[in-house]
């Protein structure tokens, strides 16, 4: 496992909320990947790695899919408080 030595980027708020939730859940990338596929989402390993580094920007279809494989709501992965 590689880690990160980028700073992280300001092009998502939701990335390192999906990284933290991922690894709380033990889950390694691949895992996750696998879960999005599942449900429809085609998203690469490249592509997720950015997403989690806030290195790119986020659609509603991800943002729906990542809080349904992380068991999360939406606003919580968009730091809203219910």
């Amino acid at each position: 496992m590689r880690i990160r030595t980028q700073a992280l980027g300001n092009r998502n708020i939701v990335g390192a909320k999906v990284e933290a939730r991922r690894k709380a859940m033990n889950m390694k990338q691949k895992d996750l990947l696998l879960l999005l596929q599942i449900k429809g989402l085609d998203i690469n390993a490249s592509g997720l790695s950015k997403l989690e580094g806030q290195l790119r920007y986020v659609t509603d279809f991800e943002l729906k899919a990542l809080s349904e494989a992380l068991e999360m709501s939406v606003n919580e992965l968009l730091g809203i408080q219910d």
